[in-house]
């Protein structure tokens, strides 16, 4: 780049500018002929001034007309705006056309105010706003230059004898409703006699700035670096100077112009952009800011005049005569293609000041005459011949092209910046860079600097392959970084470069890399919490290079339970690490892997691991104790757990034989224990002390628990970031399930012993030993859980009472390091059957007890069952084999254990007792006193008793001899008393007929004897009533005049209210069968006896 130019280098050589041809020159031709140029510029030398408005092109006249164009540059309205005079200048703003002109019967100039939107209806000219003179003096001036601000808030006047006229509020007077010549009074700003004004222009406020007025600005610049102002200023140049005048804001009345650079400028020469003044002088062009001079570009020659088209700066040179030893190139080829070095020529230059090359320059025989730059965004250039040209701009990637073919690829990129391209232009632009740079060039550093600004555009493919050779593989290191790091990578770029790490042992690197944080902090196009790499990706590679260590890393830093385990587990063989990490992890993720890995653990650390498992199936918190695990080293290594519960499947110990294989060394695609959650969310972490304890914690330990410091991982050049200390999330109150690790323990019996008694005491205040029982058992979360943690206690106390019976004995158990053998394990089984508050299942027990051949146990389960009966048969059994010889008398000491309260006991015992004579021989008392009880009690009528003795030759009559004369002694009795009573009731029921029959004969008076009344018991008198039943009473001592005998009206109530009774139940069908059905005869002859079957009673339930 050529550089840019102060004051004190403006005679130093110009540079040579690059030059390219972006613009195409094309002849306009009238829009009715096309062999002519418009008609409007047919006499061009009439043509006083052109202008540039929002409605067209606006030309003027020496005769004091004006033509508005359109693009066909065809008049679409015209009209004489200073009669018998020439306008001058012309300037319009939103609409409102400024124009300064001469008219004949006026020295002064004239200034007339134009409305381009509404028409005279007169005239149907534009409407004619205001129309004043200009004279700042009593000699009139000629008008040199004038500006108008953008919101025709000022307009600026500059007069050829340097004087500056300025009209403030110019916007407030043409709203209101003024005369024609209604004009704020204009201010003298500024005088310089002897300087004339060649050029004016407004600064408007500034508040931003763009992306192009930054770019041209160069650092060594004296711009200022506030790039806002509110102010309005007013630039004003002469041939000697450039002036600022603030023309807007605080101190504006007093302040006068100040110079800002002892340059000046011809007229012409001078024009405004958005915020500088661009001063043109022979040998460069100047740029002036509101504080001096800003950049300068060398460029020499004589100029006639400079304007402004969009971004580009566009200079006209007076006529010169052209030579084929001239320094300009266009001139030279110019000569060498006319071969006329005799006429002059005019040079128009485009030229481009923020990428600083010239875009197009081109020669015109005829001279210029105006640059027209349209509203429509097009520039044109009229010559004095009437010569419209066209100056059309080529598209962005024709330019492009043209900049690639000659290798220009950093102008390519400052150009599409300008040129205000997409990003994916762009990062293409860098594509074919690095591309050049790589093959022609072979500057790997420098393709590959391009190549990394093509990211998220170009696929990273086209990439890698060109550097997938060994030599620029640090390149491709580079590359697949940076693409990491934009979160651009997928999991085969991920792959990539971990092998590409571990091929070079750069550890450093590898370090560095998975160490890199997500950069959602620094990206907002990136997720909050997304990483720069494919986790899995990378964990999978590190573990097949070795880099266990890095591995593990990862997996522990973002929560990746699972793998982590597996790599300490399966890779590492780093079990207590692994047994440290599950007690830092949540109860569901904690839950899951030991499912998985429990069984390797408990082989390798099975007293840490057994700890482990009892405090996440007892503790009731979300944190479990810490402890210190002793790993293989020796050293102790701190952690802490949560704990949260869930259900686990039913598990007993019969099913332990099934998969006895160890899962050390087991791979997760053979695993058979479903996996967790891929992410379980740690509960807060925090520092402090821990807990140390040999074998389990007691009770107490549960109000001092306190969460640790995970361990340091084994990465000698990498530290873990502790685990941000945040509140545990409030989670139920569960606890895990123990019958989920009852496999794990298949080969680990006294572990399992230990693991059953110490969640049974903790969680549900268990245990065998009265002494260890505790109240203070962990309530349950809700009602929901008290079903599945009952399943769990029946699980573990028949899993306890199947290891009571099954081991031969164990080293140690629970708070006892004593030694206990088969004698000690059977008196543990015996208490949890007595037990009334261990809750087993009787039914598994009693299979138990009986595989198992326990005799005490058996018994004391049909005694808790009610199954007294067995109790007798199993003894009876036993006596019949002869392996027991007291069976006998087991059999009579339970009987007398449970025959008060089951009566038919005795029939069996009776049964057994006879069923042999060698049985009966040593029984024969007993056999008495059991006949005596099932008599006395009723329980058998004799003629059974009398069955079961004579069902077999074994007991004689002689046996029973005395009881029977008792039992016929007592029956004859019995007989002769029921005869008796039947005698009795024969003479009572005779008596009863013969008094009834009696009181219904008729023919027999009825005479009453009775002297006494049956109340009072006094001599009756009269008035007295008598009753049949021989009762008499005074008539006073009746109450109410009763007709019933009081007497007897209680006896016959009582009577009918039996009557009424049978006959209700007479109805209850029901009742009589299950009264029938439990008392049999006797149940018949009460029904006798209630008149249930009389005839009557048939005949009525008959109809």
């Amino acid at each position: 780049m050529a550089p840019n130019l102060s004051a004190g280098t403006s005679n130093a050589s110009a540079p040579a500018w690059r030059q390219f041809s972006f613009f195409d020159s094309v002849t306009v031709k009238d829009i009715h002929d096309a062999n002519s140029w418009p008609e409007i510029f047919k006499v061009t030398l009439e043509i006083s001034t052109v202008a540039s408005s929002s409605a067209g092109v606006l030309v003027a006249d020496i005769h004091g007309s004006i033509h508005l164009l359109n693009k066909d540059f065809e008049s679409i309205s015209s009209w004489v705006a200073h009669t018998g005079g020439r306008v001058t200048h012309m300037v319009e703003r939103k609409g409102i056309l400024v124009t300064l002109g001469e008219e004949s019967s006026v020295q002064s100039p004239l200034i007339k105010i134009w409305d381009l939107g509404k028409k005279d209806k007169r005239t149907t000219a534009p409407l004619l706003l205001r129309s004043a003179k200009v004279q700042a003096s009593n000699r009139p001036h000629p008008v040199s230059t004038v500006a108008l601000s953008a919101n025709l808030s000022h307009l600026a006047i500059g007069l050829g004898d340097g004087t500056v006229l300025i009209y403030r509020h110019l916007d407030q007077s043409l709203a209101s409703s003024g005369s024609l010549t209604t004009l704020p009074k204009p201010r003298k700003i500024h005088e310089s006699p002897t300087e004339p004004i060649t050029g004016l222009g407004f600064r408007e406020p500034i508040t931003h700035t763009s992306a192009h007025e930054l770019d041209a600005t160069p650092k060594h610049s004296r711009e200022p670096t506030d790039h806002t102002n509110p102010n309005l200023y007013l630039f004003i140049v002469t041939t000697n100077h450039v002036l600022v005048h603030q023309a807007s804001g605080r101190g504006t009345n007093t302040s006068s112009a100040t110079v800002v650079d002892e340059i000046g400028a011809a007229l012409g020469c001078a024009v405004m952009n958005e915020t500088n003044m661009i001063v043109a002088r022979d040998e460069a062009i100047y740029m002036c800011d509101i504080e001096g001079r800003g950049n300068a570009f060398a460029y020499e020659g004589n100029k006639s005049a400079i304007h402004i088209h969009s971004s580009y700066l566009v200079i006209v040179s007076p006529p010169f005569v052209a030579s084929a030893s001239a320094a300009s190139a266009t001139v030279r080829n110019f000569v060498r293609a006319t071969g006329d070095d005799t006429s002059e020529i005019s040079k128009v230059t485009v030229f481009d000041p923020l990428n600083k090359f010239v875009a197009y320059s081109g020669t015109f025989t005829q001279g210029v005459r105006e640059i027209i730059s349209a509203p429509w965004g097009d520039l044109y250039i009229l010559t004095n011949n009437g010569e419209l040209a066209h100056l059309v701009e080529k598209s962005t990637s024709a330019k492009l092209d043209m900049l690639y073919k000659r290798s220009l690829y950093g102008l390519a990129l400052n150009l599409a910046k300008t040129q205000n391209l997409d990003e994916a232009h762009v990062a293409d632009i860098h594509r074919q860079y690095g591309d050049h740079l790589y093959a022609s060039k072979n500057d790997y550093d420098g393709a590959m600097a391009q190549y990394m600004k093509t990211l998220g555009f170009v696929q990273p493919s086209y990439v890698i392959r060109k550097f997938l050779d060994a030599q620029r593989i640090h390149n491709l290191v580079t590359y697949l970084q940076e693409l990491h790091t934009r979160g651009l990578a997928n999991s085969d770029h991920t792959t990539l470069l971990l092998n590409t790490y571990t091929k070079l042992k750069d550890v450093s690197r590898l370090d560095s890399f998975i160490k890199t944080e997500s950069k959602s902090t620094r990206e907002e196009s990136l997720a909050p919490d997304e990483l720069p790499f494919d986790l899995d990706t990378a964990i999978r590679v590190c573990r097949q290079a070795g880099y266990f260590d890095h591995a593990g890393y990862l997996a522990k830093k973002y929560d990746r339970h699972e793998d982590y385990l597996r790599i300490q587990i399966e890779d590492a063989g780093k079990y207590s690490e692994a047994l440290s990490y599950l007690r830092q992890l949540g109860v569901d993720a904690a839950e899951g892997n030991l499912a998985r890995y429990g069984r390797a653990l408990l082989s390798n650390l099975p007293e840490e691991t057994t700890e482990l498992l009892i405090d996440l199936c007892t503790t009731m918190s979300t944190t479990v104790p810490a402890v210190e695990v002793i790993d293989n080293t020796g050293e102790e290594t701190p952690v802490s757990a949560v704990s949260k519960s869930t259900a686990g499947g039913a598990s007993y110990l019969s099913y332990l034989s099934l998969n006895r294989n160890t899962i050390t060394g087991q791979t997760s695609e053979t695993a058979t224990i479903a996996a967790p959650s891929v992410k379980t969310v740690r509960v807060g972490d925090t520092d402090g002390s821990t807990i140390k304890r040999s074998g389990s914690l007691n009770s107490d330990d549960f109000s001092r628990i306190r969460n640790v410091s995970p361990p340091p991982t084994a990465l000698s050049t990498m530290a873990i970031a502790p685990l941000s200390a945040r509140p545990p999330r409030q989670q139920p109150m569960k606890r895990l399930s123990p019958r989920l690790y009852f496999a794990h323990f298949v080969d680990h019996m006294e572990q399992f012993v230990v693991f059953l008694e110490t969640v049974a005491l903790r969680r549900w205040g268990q245990s065998v030993n009265a002494e260890q029982m505790s109240d203070s058992k962990l309530p349950n979360a809700d009602s929901d859980s008290d079903e599945e943690d009952r399943r769990d206690q029946v699980a573990v106390w028949n899993t306890l009472l199947e290891l009571y019976l099954t081991l031969p004995g164990i080293s140690t158990s629970f708070m006892s390091s004593t030694p206990q053998d088969e004698t000690a394990l059977r008196e543990k089984a015996l208490r949890v059957i007595r037990s009334q508050d261990l809750p087993y299942d009787t039914m598994h027990a009693l299979i138990l007890c009986s595989s198992r051949g326990y005799t005490r146990g058996l018994v004391l389960l049909w005694e808790k069952m009610g199954m007294y009966e067995d109790v007798l048969r199993f003894w009876m059994e036993r006596d019949k084999d002869g392996t027991t010889p007291e069976a006998s008398a087991e059999v009579l000491k339970h009987l007398a254990l449970y025959g008060p309260s089951h009566p038919h006991l005795y029939t069996l015992v009776l049964r057994f007792l006879t069923s042999s004579p060698e049985l009966l021989s040593r029984h024969i008392d007993d056999v008495k006193q059991v006949v005596q009880h099932i008599d006395q009690e009723g329980i058998m009528p004799p003629l059974g008793i009398i069955q079961i003795l004579g069902r077999n030759s074994v007991a004689s009559v002689g046996l029973v001899k005395e009881w029977l004369v008792a039992r016929i002694k007592k029956e004859r009795a019995e007989i002769q008393a029921d005869q008796e009573w039947v005698g009795s009731y024969r003479m009572e029921t005779a008596a009863k007929l013969k008094q009834v029959e009696e009181l219904s004969d008729p023919e027999h008076p009825k005479v009453f004897h009775v002297t006494r009344c049956s109340t009072c018991g006094g001599q009756l008198d009269l008035p007295s009533i008598h009753f049949m039943c021989n009762h008499s009473y005074h008539q006073r001592c009746l109450p109410d005049n009763d007709t019933e005998c009081p007497n007897c009206a209680r006896e016959h109530g009582v009577i009918r209210e039996i009557r009424r009774n049978n006959e209700q139940l007479a109805d209850q069908h029901d009742v009589f069968v299950s009264e029938v059905q439990e008392g049999g005869f006797n149940a018949l002859a009460n029904a006798f006896s209630r008149g249930l079957f009389n005839q009557s009673r048939l005949d009525s339930v008959a109809a």
